[in-house]
């Protein structure tokens, strides 16, 4: 079958705002693409959707998201399912090949205030014992480096549950995704992005991506039409920094990678969940080959003693 008789593609997605968004990107630029192809939406509910009283790592953490999401292909009910790509696990689903990542969003933190707040629009600025929300280990331990003072309280539910909360007073600061805000048309409620050197984002944070069954050569080639070449070189690196360290996506692990023409350049950290040891590693590689990349940075970062928090 060739990508232009392939006339119909079902899409599995979370029904979350942002994920029904980054489905309907999706959709858009398969459509644009390939003309002649419609998608249709399939709404999946995931654990992570469905269990909001708990903290994500006492769900198990890796697969919270995604792992409904990805039966729905396996067992046909779609062709293909859109993932946000630092919820996905760097061990593939046997019988589904990652096949797609088209070019990824704002990669950085944000710092977000309530409305009508009279702090300063810097993380720098908040009072000592600040109650910030969020339930990132990651963001966590960031955050108990940079300032031990702050008072860190676990938070979930969809973005909009969050700035409600915000804004209901439980909390002084969220720390979110500057991508899902923007996505969301909510980039208005950014107060300041928080990016490397002070806190390094999450693994493939910004980019989506895109599972398919592994014997479906139709759908791989069309979701191929869409990838973004520079992104996709950069989250294969960060995947593979992830799996070579043997860290789920909810680890104290942030990277920062950037794309020089062919060069791709990394900068990776680790740290405790108390935030009282950092470790940092640096390392070049290329576009081409980008896996060795992360594998290097991750022996980096193994061989300073990191492994003893992972």
């Amino acid at each position: 079958m060739t990508v232009s008789e392939t006339s119909v593609v079902r899409l599995a997605t979370r029904g979350s705002a942002l994920a029904l968004w980054q489905a309907r990107h999706i959709s858009g630029l398969i459509q644009h693409a390939s003309p002649g192809t419609t998608v249709e939406l399939v709404e999946i509910s995931t654990t992570g959707d469905r269990v909001q009283s708990q903290p994500l790592r006492d769900m198990g953490g890796t697969g919270v998201f995604t792992r409904e999401v990805q039966v729905a292909v396996l067992d046909g009910r779609a062709d293909l399912a859109v993932h946000s790509l630092k919820d996905l696990p760097t061990e593939t689903a046997p019988g589904l090949a990652l096949a797609g990542i088209p070019e990824r969003g704002v990669t950085a933190d944000a710092l977000v205030l309530p409305k009508g707040s009279s702090l300063a629009p810097q993380w720098e600025a908040l009072p000592p014992g600040a109650r910030v929300g969020t339930g990132s280990p990651r963001r966590q331990s960031q955050l108990r480096y940079l300032r031990p003072d702050l008072q860190l309280s676990e938070i979930r539910g969809n973005v909009e549950t969050r700035l409600r909360k915000l804004d209901d007073g439980e909390y002084d600061a969220l720390i979110l995704a500057s991508a899902g805000l923007i996505r969301l048309g909510l980039e208005q409620r950014i107060s300041c992005p928080i990016a490397p050197p002070v806190m390094y984002p999450a693994v493939s944070q910004g980019a989506i991506g895109l599972e398919c069954r592994a014997d479906d050569a139709a759908t791989q080639r069309l979701l191929q039409l869409i990838t973004h070449g520079p992104t996709w070189a950069a989250a294969l690196a960060e995947r593979s920094l992830l799996r070579s360290l043997r860290a789920g996506c909810h680890a104290p692990v942030g990277v920062s990678t950037r794309v020089d023409g062919n060069a791709l350049q990394m900068e990776a950290v680790v740290l405790s969940p108390d935030g009282t040891k950092r470790w940092i590693a640096t390392a070049t590689g290329t576009v081409t080959d980008p896996e060795p990349l992360g594998a290097e940075v991750a022996k980096s970062l193994i061989d300073q003693g990191a492994a003893a928090v992972l």
